[in-house]
């Protein structure tokens, strides 16, 4: 087989290259064998991280049996829970472009054969991914798994119940050594946070895609199957890399839509409409939001993960994990099996023997708990291009509300706000400049969201944002909205006490006022002062597309 690391390792004009490795303690025998990427985000501050060197190790160990030379590499990566609610979170977007740009730098340069991603948490698996499919290289993403849930007075809890903790607090429903309890207990060690948040969703859409092995979305970080899995994955890229079969061979508008039926079973953060849109987008395969609900609209919803539910990741697991979801599926013809996967199988070959073994944790297809996907997408004069909402996690009561809008132009405002008691039953919060540009970096609104939570008004209080949700938000909790405030989108023009009315079963959402007025108040309107001035994020905010182009860098 051809290898693209002779371009660093064969031939006497690649004698140079050679006593660079050589000055790293390769050997010949290593250069003759095919050079494999293992791309590891292990760091000491995010605690999806913090054991990937074990994964990593435990990759470089397959690699080594199946006849090849890994070579480890860093990526960074970014913790959104301790991000959120400040600047930081205005990065967070944006370094999944900057991940996809640095794992492709270090591939491309040094000519690897193929890649290992090691990932974990929610724009590092993306981001990651992006990179392999716009190389079009073999590889395989080998996750770190997801933590244990937490105990806090007898019932197992994650982040979001943290989240909502600090609601509860300030509304006086918990006391000072409650909510301790909950900081000492939620989150028990490594691994990304227990429930269904983004980078669970993207762990699991990774394995659903094909691009990870079975196992790789559940198994949790501290189960020693989850060292087995990368050891396999390690094996699993010499197999890929023997046969050439390349990130797009397994990444597709087949294996797409395959993702997608999974999404909507799983009930996954809304993020993951931004991310598939965006891996699409590197794949070259044409992907909008219609398609999105096309599928909610015949793929029902079989999970009910924190934080829409009780249960979570190790529950799913215990369940029979991904296959177990497809073998649902399957009954009603919702998964192409015919597609090729990175264990080398197919689907259908991965699918074998698998079933649910808990159908409190994943429903039968036939009695789900409900027959319309985890997400939806709303359009109306306040969301021309389309809005996001984790269906899932609403409660029934307000799939359809209307009220008074709340305006704010920035997340602190409106936390202020409802921290501060002034945001009651029946309205509707309205947090604009929070866009892609209009952050720039389209902040996750984990703090209002969980606020409004902890304060027992997630069922009776909307959000609306042209920024997004971390995938521990529950409630009517409307994200993504485009054109953002930034850009000119009517979200920009709502003004306190507008009527705003959402029929999340009709895909509707739009604020009582006339085109023509809307108009009128375009034409008389002063934006205020928003955006980067310098750095990164000034770069960002000049290239960065609408969020119903996924939010990539044009």
């Amino acid at each position: 087989m051809a290898l693209r690391s002779a371009k660093v390792t064969q031939g006497v004009e690649k004698a140079p290259m050679r006593s660079l490795f050589y000055a790293m303690g390769y050997t010949k025998e290593e250069l003759d064998r095919p050079l494999i990427g293992v791309v590891s985000a292990k760091s000491e501050i995010v605690p999806g991280h913090m054991h990937l060197d074990k994964v990593a190790e435990a990759v470089k160990a397959g690699v080594r049996m199946a006849g090849g030379t890994p070579i480890e590499i860093p990526a960074i990566g970014v913790c959104d829970g301790i991000a959120m609610g400040h600047i930081g979170m205005k990065y967070s977007l944006a370094s999944r472009e900057l991940i996809a740009d640095s794992v492709e730098t270090m591939i491309m340069a040094h000519a690897l054969d193929g890649a290992v991603l090691v990932p974990n948490c929610d724009k590092i698996v993306p981001g990651m991914v992006m990179a392999a499919v716009r190389m079009d290289i073999p590889a395989v993403v080998c996750s770190g798994g997801p933590m244990m849930s937490g105990l806090v007075d007898g019932e197992e809890t994650s982040l979001s119940k943290m989240f909502e903790a600090v609601g509860a607090r300030k509304a006086d429903l918990i006391d000072d050594e409650q909510l301790e309890e909950f900081e000492q207990n939620t989150c028990p060690g490594c691994g990304s946070c227990s429930g269904m948040y983004t980078a669970n969703s993207m762990n699991c859409l990774c394995e659903a895609i094909g691009i990870a092995l079975p196992g790789n979305g559940t198994i949790p970080a501290v189960e020693s199957g989850r060292i087995r899995l990368a050891k396999h994955a390690g094996m699993a890229i010499m197999n890929l890399v023997e046969k050439n079969i390349t990130a797009r061979d397994i990444i597709n508008e087949k294996s797409i839509k395959n993702a997608l039926a999974c999404d909507m079973a799983l009930g996954c953060s809304s993020n993951s409409v931004l991310h598939l849109l965006a891996i699409a987008n590197e794949a070259g395969v044409e992907l909008n939001l219609n398609i999105f609900n096309e599928f909610s609209s015949k793929v029902p919803n079989l999970c009910h993960l924190a934080p829409a539910g009780g249960t979570h990741m190790h529950d799913l697991n215990r369940a029979g994990g991904l296959m177990a979801v497809f073998s649902e599926l399957d009954k009603k013809g919702l998964i192409d099996k015919s597609l090729i996967t990175a264990s080398g199988k197919t689907v259908g070959e991965n699918m074998e023997g698998a079933y649910v073994k808990d159908h409190s944790i994943i429903r039968p297809v036939d009695d789900p708990y409900s027959e319309t996907g985890g997400i939806a997408i709303l359009w109306g004069n306040i969301a021309r291009n389309g809005c996001v909402v984790k269906r899932s996690a609403v409660a029934p009561e307000m799939l359809t509300h209307s009220g008074p809008a709340r305006v704010f132009n920035c997340e602190e405002e409106a936390i202020e706000a409802i921290y501060g008691g002034k945001i009651v039953d029946g309205d509707v919060v309205v947090i604009r400049y929070e866009g892609p540009k209009g952050g720039p970096g389209m902040r996750e609104m984990l703090n209002p969201t969980s606020a409004l939570a902890g304060m027992k008004l997630d069922k009776t209080v909307a959000l609306i944002t042209d920024g997004r949700f971390s995938g521990a938000s529950r409630g009517a909790s409307i994200g993504h909205v485009a054109p953002e405030a930034a850009a000119g989108g009517n979200i920009a023009y709502i003004e306190e006490g507008d009527i705003i009315e959402i029929d999340i079963p009709a895909s509707k959402i739009n604020v009582n006022v006339s085109d023509e007025e809307l108009e009128k108040r375009k034409a008389a309107y002063k934006a205020p002062e928003f955006g980067a001035k310098s750095g990164w994020l000034a770069r960002y905010q000049r290239n960065v597309s609408s969020a119903d182009k996924g939010a990539v860098m044009e």
